[in-house]
C-alpha cells in the first residue's frame, strides 16, 4: 500500500482528547480533514505520525505540552483596569475576549477573574501546559 509522503494531500480523521480522556475535539461529526503535508497546518506531531501511514490505518498518538500548544507561561497573565475594556463588554469569569496587540495581531483572551476595579486576563492557549492524545484515522491519501 501507498504510504503518505511529505507533500502528499491526505484526507483523515482525528479525535484529540487530554490525557484523563476528555475529548476536546474531533472531525468524525462533521467530515474529514483535508491537509497537504509538509504546508504548517497541523501540529508538528500530528503531521510527522501522518507521514508513513497508509489509507485505512487507525494511530494514537501522546502529544506533551512541548510539542503542542506550550506550556503555561505566567508572562502571559495580565491584570488590567476594568476601564481599560470597552464599558459595552460585558465581563464574566470564562467569557472569551478577543484583542489587538501592538502590531495589530489577534489575541484571544480569558477572563479569569474580577476583583473590584480590575480584571485578570490570561492569553494562554486554552490547550497550554497539557498532555494531549490523538487518534488518527487516515482514511486516503488524494
Amino acid at each position: 500500500m501507498t504510504q503518505a509522503v511529505v507533500g502528499d494531500t491526505v484526507r483523515f480523521h482525528f479525535t484529540g482528547k487530554l490525557a484523563d480522556g476528555t475529548q476536546f475535539e474531533t472531525t468524525t461529526d462533521r467530515g474529514p480533514l483535508d491537509v497537504q503535508l509538509g504546508q504548517g497546518q497541523l501540529l508538528p506531531a500530528i503531521e510527522d505520525a501522518l507521514v508513513g501511514m497508509t489509507a485505512g490505518e487507525k494511530k494514537s498518538l501522546d502529544v506533551a505540552p512541548t510539542d503542542a500548544f506550550g506550556e503555561r507561561r505566567d508572562d502571559l497573565i495580565h491584570i488590567v483596569g476594568r476601564d481599560q475594556i470597552p464599558s459595552e463588554v460585558e465581563l464574566t469569569v470564562g467569557r472569551r475576549l478577543t484583542a489587538s496587540n501592538a502590531n495589530g495581531e489577534q489575541i484571544d483572551l480569558l477572563v479569569v477573574a474580577m476583583d473590584g476595579d480590575s480584571v485578570t486576563l490570561d492569553a494562554n492557549h486554552p490547550l497550554a501546559g497539557m498532555d494531549l492524545v490523538f487518534e488518527l484515522e487516515m482514511l486516503e491519501i488524494l
